[in-house]
């Protein structure tokens, strides 16, 4: 029961009624390759034989920070997905199945920008050996990076929007009130806005001469979101036990 209340608080939303209430097989599957996700950003660093090596690797942990926040917060919007609606029909199952696999086939790539990001960093304060180890020694590498990078990010916020928008479809088959349709049609749309921004930064740093400085742009990424929740209207909420 503590569980239960403690988990209903990651909503931050008391008025939306929780219809997945049990873990499903999906969420474990889901949640077992989140965490193999989190557990590749960690290990590209490899198991420290010296000091040396035991230093990088707690310095390591800057990379692995912007890495982890990154899938937490797509690991949330699931966890949410779920709680809410405890959806698990076939289309769901195969969107889920789309997203698991997005996440851990860019866990490595997404190590990678982070840890390209602080050799950027490093060597504009003159110290290039992490930059030569990396092997990025060209600028417009750094665009590729950030493609890649935001590809896969569209990808997963896609998917997200698409399992929201098919939860909308059924909200009539899944008794959602007038307040919970239009808090799931926000997320909807703010989830396609994250989706489309991402590939606008993708595009933007492979194609224009700005390269891997367009990555500088996903920092607004929790602006946004906040910003499409806002103008999405909602009416009055009704209080849920």
């Amino acid at each position: 029961m503590l569980r239960g209340e403690i988990a209903k608080g990651l909503d931050h939303d008391p008025n939306f009624h929780w219809r997945g209430e049990a873990v499903t097989r999906i969420e474990n599957l889901s949640d077992i390759a989140f965490a193999l996700g989190l557990s590749m950003l960690v290990s590209g660093s490899g198991t420290p034989q010296t000091f040396a090596d035991l230093k990088g690797f707690l310095f390591s942990i800057l990379p692995v920070a912007g890495g982890f926040l990154t899938l937490l917060g797509i690991w949330h919007g699931h966890f949410t997905f779920f709680r809410r609606y405890g959806v698990a029909d076939n289309k769901v199952i195969f969107l889920n199945a789309c997203l698991i696999f997005v996440v851990l086939y860019m866990a490595y790539p997404l190590r990678f920008a982070f840890d390209s990001l602080l050799a950027f960093i490093l060597m504009q304060l003159g110290d290039d050996s992490m930059m030569n180890k990396l092997g990025v020694s060209k600028f417009y590498m750094s665009g590729i990076i950030i493609a890649y990078f935001g590809i896969a990010y569209a990808a997963c916020h896609g998917l997200l929007a698409a399992m929201y928008a098919h939860a909308f479809k059924k909200r009539e088959l899944l008794s959602l009130s007038p307040y919970e349709a239009a808090i799931t049609k926000r997320e909807v749309n703010a989830r396609t806005a994250l989706s489309l921004y991402a590939l606008i930064i993708a595009a933007i740093a492979y194609f224009t001469p700005i390269h891997g400085i367009a990555g500088c742009l996903f920092f607004f990424t929790s602006a946004l979101y906040a910003i499409v929740k806002r103008l999405t209207p909602a009416p009055p909420a009704v209080k849920v036990d």
